[in-house]
């Protein structure tokens, strides 16, 4: 994972409600391990026809992802199953920030342990993201806070933890492996258990 400390992009809108983790990645590409390739994936039925040609009239369809790493969703973003699939797909495509009104408990666990950030806003600030897609905004994680295009700024919650391995680069495992000289050294001399 690439280390993330502030976001400078575009948004995509998608404003409706309870878009859940069956939408975000449908179940039939849930047999991978592989993080990688998931991103073609995202948003699987409403971008693709069943013919697997592209819906041109889908935002995702439209756009360079290198220019939009900014996702506003409707309210409950990433509601439904566990899958840790959805963020893989968002983060694969080139999502690195989810913004909501209200973001599932577990999506939002999820998504702060594969580097895409979630970030609840207020009402009014939503519907400024809304009524204004491709607005480009500034994502500070260094500061926990957001900069809209009419500089307006909103401060956003992050768990400590999940904070502290996006801004390093790293995921849980990661982390722990990075300090492993730290905890080899404070066990040594301390007793056994048995």
């Amino acid at each position: 994972m690439e280390p993330f400390k502030v976001i400078t992009s575009k948004t995509i809108v998608l404003p409706q409600k309870d878009i859940d983790t069956d939408q975000i990645i449908p179940a039939r590409f849930l047999t991978v391990t592989d993080k990688n390739g998931l991103g073609d994936h995202l948003f699987h039925d409403w971008r693709y026809n069943e013919d697997g040609s592209q819906k041109e009239d889908f935002i995702l369809n439209s756009i360079n992802p290198d220019d939009f790493k900014i996702l506003v969703g409707g309210h409950n973003f990433g509601c439904g199953s566990s899958r840790e699939h959805a963020p893989w797909a968002l983060h694969d495509y080139g999502f690195r920030v989810v913004i909501s009104t209200q973001i599932a408990d577990i999506f939002k666990n999820n998504a702060l342990k594969n580097g895409v950030l979630p970030v609840v806003v207020d009402q009014e600030t939503h519907d400024y993201l809304i009524k204004n897609p491709g607005c480009e905004m500034i994502v500070d994680l260094t500061d926990n806070k957001i900069t809209l295009d009419n500089q307006k700024t909103i401060s956003f919650d992050v768990e400590a933890f999940a904070r502290l391995c996006m801004l390093e680069g790293v995921d849980q495992l990661g982390f722990l492996t990075k300090h492993q000289d730290a905890a080899e050294n404070f066990d040594k001399g301390r007793p056994a258990w048995i």
